[in-house]
Order: C-alpha cells, then sequence, then structure tokens
C-alpha cells in the first residue's frame, strides 16, 4: 500500500483582499484636488483541478499547505491594487472534498478536467474616493480588504468504475479482471496480494465496462480490520457489484458463509448491500465446487441475484457473465455522484455564520463573519461606524439580536468589543 493514498487532509486559504488607500490630490495651482485612494486589488481564489493523469493523492503527503496570493493595496491616483493569483490545486478524478468542520461535502470532481472554485479570495477595500459626499468632501478614512480564514478540507479518492469486484481475500478476483480486460495486477496465491484497486476496461456491444478490483474484504472490515475499512469507499460510486465467491472451499470456509459475511460489510460500512449484485462462483474447476454451487445457488435465489459458475484458471464461463453485466448497467443509473452540500463563500455574512447568545445580561455575537466585519471598520470615523451599523441591520444581526430578548441600551460584544444596543 505503500505509494497508493486515497485519503487526505489538506488546509487551504483565499488570499486577502488589499486595503483602500486614503490619499488626496496634490499638484500645483489645484487648491483642494479631494480624495483619490484607490481601491484594494481582489484576493487570489482557491481552484481545483480534476487532472486525468494523477491516480493517487500521494503528492498531498508532502505538499498540504495552499494559499492563494493576496491582492494589492490602493493607491493615490485612483489606482486601484493588483488582483492575488488565483492557486490550483490538482486532484484525480473522482476526489470528493469535505469541509472538516461541518462534514459536508463542497467538491465531487468526477468529470475528467473540470474546474471548481472551492474558496473565493477576499474583497478589496474601497479607497477614500468612495466616501466623499456633498457634506463630506476630504474623508480620512478607507475599508481594509477583506480577511480570509483558513479552512481544512478531506480529501477522498473514490474509484470511478461501473463495476467493482468484491469478495473475500483470495477468491480469484484479480484473476478474473486480467482475464476479462488488459488489465495485469499482482496475482498471487496469499491473502492480500492486491494492496490498491485496480482497474479495468472491457468492450461488450460497442460500450466500455470500467470494472474495478477491490482489495479482499475480511470479517469486521466496515470496522476496520484487515484492509477493506481503507477500501469498501472505492465501491461507492459502482453501479453493480460482481460479488466473487471461492465456490469450492479450497481454503477450507464455506462459500455460503462467505457470501452472507461479505454482505453483512458491505451493509455495515452503508447502504452497499442494496446495491445490485451478480454472484460469481469461481474456482469450479476444483475439486467439491459442483455440491457447493447447487447450495449457493438455493441460498441467493430468495434475493433475485443471477449466479454464474466461471473458472479463472481455464478461462471459461466468462461471455454469459459479462453479457449479463452489460445488460444489467444498461438499466441501471449512472456513476453516483456526491452533491454539493455547501459553500464556503466568506464575502457575504449568511444567518448561520454567526450565533447570538445571553450569559448575566450581555448578549454576544460570535463567529468568523463577524470577525472580518469588526476588521473592515475604522471606529475613529463616525461615517465608518454608521456604515457598519447599516451591515449589522442588513445582514439580519440586529433582528437576531431583538428576537434573542435585547432591549435599547443592553450591551452587546463582539470579540473584544462592546456597544450599546441601539433599535
Amino acid at each position: 500500500m505503500g505509494n497508493f493514498v486515497d485519503h487526505v487532509k489538506i488546509t487551504c486559504k483565499a488570499g486577502n483582499g488589499g486595503d483602500g488607500c486614503v490619499s488626496f490630490h496634490r499638484e500645483k495651482f489645484v487648491l483642494n484636488g479631494g480624495p483619490d485612494g484607490g481601491d484594494g486589488g481582489k484576493g487570489g481564489d482557491v481552484l481545483v483541478y480534476a487532472d486525468p493523469n494523477m491516480h493517487t493523492l500521494l503528492d498531498f503527503r508532502f505538499k498540504s499547505k495552499y494559499t492563494a496570493e493576496a491582492g494589492g493595496n490602493g493607491s493615490a491616483g485612483r489606482c486601484t491594487g493588483k488582483n492575488g493569483a488565483d492557486i490550483l490545486i490538482k486532484v484525480p478524478v473522482g476526489t470528493v472534498l469535505r469541509d472538516q468542520e461541518s462534514g459536508a461535502v463542497v467538491a465531487d470532481m468526477d468529470t475528467p478536467g473540470e474546474t471548481r472554485r472551492i474558496l473565493r479570495g477576499g474583497k478589496g477595500g474601497w479607497g477614500n474616493q468612495h466616501f466623499a459626499t456633498a457634506t463630506r468632501q476630504a474623508p480620512n478614512f478607507a475599508r481594509p480588504g477583506m480577511k480570509c480564514d483558513v479552512h481544512t478540507f478531506l480529501l477522498e479518492l473514490k474509484t470511478i468504475a461501473d463495476v467493482g469486484l468484491v469478495g473475500y481475500p483470495n477468491v480469484g478476483k484479480s484473476t478474473i479482471l486480467s482475464v476479462v480486460t488488459a488489465a495485469r495486477p499482482k496475482i498471487g496465491n496469499y491473502h492480500f496480494t492486491t494492496l490498491t484497486p485496480n482497474l479495468g476496461i472491457v468492450r461488450r456491444y460497442g460500450k466500455d465496462i470500467v470494472l474495478a478490483d477491490i482489495p479482499g474484504l475480511i470479517e469486521g472490515a466496515a470496522e476496520g480490520a484487515g484492509l477493506g475499512h481503507d477500501f469498501l469507499r472505492h465501491v461507492e460510486r459502482t453501479r453493480l457489484l460482481l460479488h466473487v465467491v471461492d465456490i469450492s472451499g479450497s481454503e477450507g470456509r464455506d462459500p455460503v458463509a462467505d457470501f452472507d459475511q461479505i454482505n453483512t460489510e458491505l451493509a455495515s460500512y452503508g447502504e452497499l448491500a442494496q446495491r445490485p449484485q451478480i454472484v460469481v462462483c469461481n474456482k469450479m474447476d476444483l475439486p467439491g465446487a459442483e455440491e457447493h454451487l447447487a447450495r449457493l445457488r438455493a441460498h441467493v435465489a430468495p434475493k433475485g441475484w443471477p449466479v454464474f459458475a466461471v473458472s479463472a484458471a481455464t478461462h471459461q464461463g466468462f461471455d454469459a457473465l459479462l453479457d449479463e453485466t452489460a445488460r444489467a448497467l444498461e438499466t441501471l443509473p449512472p456513476i453516483v455522484h456526491f452533491e454539493e452540500e455547501i459553500e464556503l463563500d466568506e464575502t457575504v455574512i449568511r444567518p448561520d455564520d454567526y450565533t447570538v447568545t445571553c450569559e448575566g445580561g450581555v448578549f454576544e455575537v460570535q463567529g468568523a463573519a463577524v470577525e472580518r466585519l469588526l476588521g473592515s471598520v475604522n471606529f475613529d470615523d463616525d461615517e465608518s461606524v454608521n456604515w457598519f451599523h447599516r451591515t449589522l441591520r442588513r445582514t439580519g444581526v440586529i433582528d437576531a439580536l431583538r428576537r434573542a430578548g435585547a432591549r435599547e441600551g443592553d450591551t452587546v460584544r463582539m470579540v473584544d468589543m462592546e456597544f450599546d444596543f441601539v433599535e
């Protein structure tokens, strides 16, 4: 398993917005040039690219921190600061990104060549040119750029395949893959020969079918025993399972008991036991196979799953199996796509971005969005403070305080600042 990595943790930060500039036009013979401070530039975004040439998350073991470039500060002469450069993170096709804090899916990179934005860069602050009015012709303040937080993401590589080969170790899954496709997985007569998922493609009736050989499961796989816990995630996207059983019982195990145990592990991991299956009885060339086959057919019959007897050693029985596989796939829905559950956009304040609590008569507003808002205010300037109050009303913070019981004159605390509540 040395060089195959399918789950990692990384930290990402979008670029901070550049600060607005406080400046006044200075020119000979121009008495009052007026404010001409430029705006700050926008911070760089964090982008993710589904690279079809990557097959593992190994690279992230060596580099796990990614920061986009900050926007440049504004300058005199109404000059806007430079926008920060985006940062592009390449991941294998099939990678699912989750926000560590909430566990929600941020992006499912299941389309080769797809690029998604997972973090938006901070907005640049306004220069003082924007704050000039008829009654305030020389505003001595500008707005700072928006600061962005560090986010931690969990990356999981979930193999994209139509069909997954599952079963106990050493039942012949890798051999079957090598027989029906051009794949050449490592094959050996011992448990856990396969340490990573192997993919192969078989063409049937003009259509390509992608098969994944999943490392062998054992009892307790869903709880982490053996290698199953690490690789059950690769079965999640498959539309159909080929459940391979050593029908000869060559290792002293009962094929029927093996069949039930693997389905128990699939059910323990999630809803994989409900995935359609074709039961593949391998090693029909060995003694005792016929009697076990009759027992297993009777056992599987109530489920309605087809049973095929094959021999990977003699290459027999695979035409009928592949025909049924192709027919079944025609009736099944497409490969599972994990829908985006959350969008991490720090440039807006949503009701779920902050919380309002009351303790000892003091109402406290907490949340990263509130901290970013406070960082945008110049409390030495009345107009900047007025903008702050208007923003609290517009984003619903005042209404949330009122619902929590705040009344005129009550104390409101935000981070390390305290205010009197004003209706």
